[in-house]
């Protein structure tokens, strides 16, 4: 098994708001990653809480990691839904959870063992899965491009209905994720991205999904994230972040 993880702020003197980890339970036979993008909340207007989006995806991811690789009798939306109860009663008592801009991130999950591959994702990361024929197929909630190519997306759209949906306070959110499971024979590789990292495909177009996954595999997470910041300096100063938090694993069965 080969597995390698990277992450970079896309400013150094801001806090990273993505988080990515693996677990390889003790028990053996499987293993789970897990990656969030926390939602940069706008310069004004505020958020409600006091922690923060670091915070935030630290507490959910964390929470997440742990029931996902210990809690094995639980589907991957369960484990979701608990880890998003558990994170907002740790600041609940202190912080207006009912805000639009409550901290918030996107979610992709993967867990497999001897036997199957189960997967969660919800809102715009990415999961890539290489079967064992070598074809790269992308699993996205693409929600936030159906509403994309109607007209600008607003922060109003956010966890409403007929809009998009990211993990925030209200663990039923986890019903609008996009969940599924495979054979782990099926199954050779697996590799998760921001859209940080996924720039690379969607704003710069330096490939597709699969040129994507063929560099993580040959020259890891971290050479991609680099790629990003060649692109992003190359592209120059353009309409929203010039550079984004980024992170990926890349994970060999």
């Amino acid at each position: 098994m080969r597995i390698e993880l990277a992450t970079q702020p896309g400013e150094p003197h801001h806090p990273n708001e993505d988080f990515v980890s693996v677990a390889l339970p003790a028990s053996g036979g499987g293993g789970v990653l897990v990656l969030l993008d926390g939602v940069t909340p706008p310069p004004s207007g505020g958020t409600g809480c006091a922690h923060g989006v670091p915070w935030f995806t630290a507490r959910l991811g964390g929470s997440l990691l742990e029931l996902a690789g210990s809690r094995r009798e639980l589907t991957l939306a369960q484990c979701l839904a608990q880890a998003v109860e558990r994170t907002a009663d740790a600041h609940r008592a202190t912080c207006d959870l009912t805000h639009r801009r409550t901290p918030q991130a996107t979610v992709v999950v993967a867990r497999w063992d001897d036997e199957r591959v189960e997967h969660l994702v919800l809102s715009d990361s990415a999961l890539l899965v290489e079967a064992a024929d070598g074809t790269v197929t992308a699993v996205l909630d693409d929600r936030i491009d159906r509403l994309a190519a109607l007209g600008p997306v607003t922060d109003a759209q956010r966890n409403a209905e007929d809009g998009f949906f990211t993990a925030a306070a209200d663990p039923a959110v986890v019903a609008r994720a996009v969940t599924g499971t495979l054979a782990r024979a099926e199954v050779r590789a697996l590799a998760a991205l921001t859209d940080g990292a996924g720039r690379w495909v969607e704003r710069f177009r330096e490939g597709d999904w699969a040129d994507c996954f063929a560099v993580l595999a040959k020259e890891g997470p971290r050479a991609l994230i680099d790629r990003v910041r060649e692109a992003e300096r190359a592209a120059g100063p353009r309409r929203g972040k010039r550079h984004d938090d980024a992170a990926a694993v890349y994970a060999e069965l």
